[in-house]
């Protein structure tokens, strides 16, 4: 999950260079951080975080066949 994410947010940004992504959890709960330069926040997000929420609901629907549970929280 950590790799989809990480394209994804280096597709919408200015600074690809400053996404990082972390994975932290367990093999049943999984939590994505994603890190962005804070001039590129609102592009992750979007105008009503339309885009934050595509981007859960791709990493929710990635994650159906792993049985994991996967959050992602943009920092």
């Amino acid at each position: 999950m950590k790799e989809l994410v990480e394209v994804i947010a280096k597709a919408l940004v200015d600074n690809p260079d400053e996404v990082v992504v972390t994975e932290k959890g367990d093999e049943r709960n999984i939590t994505v951080e994603l890190h962005v330069a804070p001039s590129d926040m609102g592009k992750v997000i979007g105008k009503q975080g339309r885009i934050a929420k595509a981007i859960r609901t791709v990493v929710k629907a990635a994650s159906v066949g792993e049985k994991t549970k996967v959050d992602v929280d943009i920092c």
